[in-house]
């Protein structure tokens, strides 16, 4: 999973991918750690899916552009446009299924 280091570059990446989650996190959120080697065998498991990561200290004003509150929050976009949205940690077979639904 690719770490975001600007909006210009999320917005490259949604329109060269059709679908793109965006995992909002912080360095020192637990919830944030726990998730995220789910997340990456999901880029594994889900090829179709560009999955990135975007820290919301280094990246605040995407945060904002997003409407971020909480850590972790994921935001499933399509064509550069917000689909789906989930907040918190699930685990890998309950995200995935979220995934499956949300891209299918």
């Amino acid at each position: 999973m690719d770490n975001l280091e600007s909006k210009k570059q999320l917005s490259k990446l949604t329109s060269d991918n059709k679908f793109v989650l965006v995992d909002f996190s912080a360095v020192w959120c637990g919830p944030c750690m726990k998730l995220a080697p789910v997340i990456d065998d999901l880029a594994k498991d889900l090829p179709s899916i560009k999955f990135v990561k975007a820290d919301i200290e280094d990246l605040d004003d995407l945060a904002a552009e997003y409407s971020v509150e909480a850590v972790p929050t994921l935001v499933l976009l399509k064509d550069g446009k917000e689909v789906a949205r989930l907040e918190g940690a699930l685990g890998k077979s309950a995200l995935k299924v979220w995934l499956t639904e949300q891209t299918a």
